[in-house]
């Protein structure tokens, strides 16, 4: 089991959520790749991806590229054993420019706390190094607070 489970709650699902990012942010695509069941179904951006062992690929070569890769995300709305997530992640590229990815998400849960579905649609716009906001993981100040539109 992968606590919490559904049907969520506003504040279990917070709480889901902020796991998904602290997980997120370590980089570590085991880690990451183990909240999903083995049969997880993805669509990240154009890309359609199938499975655990996939998915743990997929964000090895992910942060390969996208160095320095920091993310917030921000309880959108949650039903049953659905949650939806708006984000935002900055990283640079192996030429040191800077990049603030912005984005939605659909989860599906299975009974086990396990997501089996996500669907993100993702957009990048680039920046300046002066511009970032993000600088690594939440500080326990920031925790509970909402990211803004830009």
């Amino acid at each position: 089991m992968r606590a919490p489970v559904p049907p969520f709650t506003e504040q279990t699902a917070r709480q889901k959520v902020q796991a998904a990012e602290d997980a997120w942010n370590t980089r570590d695509p085991e880690r990451v790749a183990a909240a999903y069941t083995p049969d997880s179904v993805w669509r990240n951006r154009s890309r359609f991806i199938t499975g655990r062992e996939a998915i743990e690929a997929f964000l090895t070569h992910k942060w390969e590229r996208e160095l320095d890769y920091a993310l917030r995300k921000d309880l959108w709305a949650f039903t049953g054993n659905r949650i939806a997530v708006r984000f935002q992640y900055e990283w640079h590229d192996d030429t040191g420019q800077w990049w603030r990815s912005y984005g939605n998400e659909n989860w599906e849960f299975n009974d086990e706390g396990y997501m089996r579905r996500r669907e993100a649609s993702i957009n990048d716009v680039g920046i300046d190094e002066a511009d970032r906001r993000i600088h690594g993981p939440r500080s326990d100040a920031e925790r509970g607070r909402g990211i803004p539109v830009r």
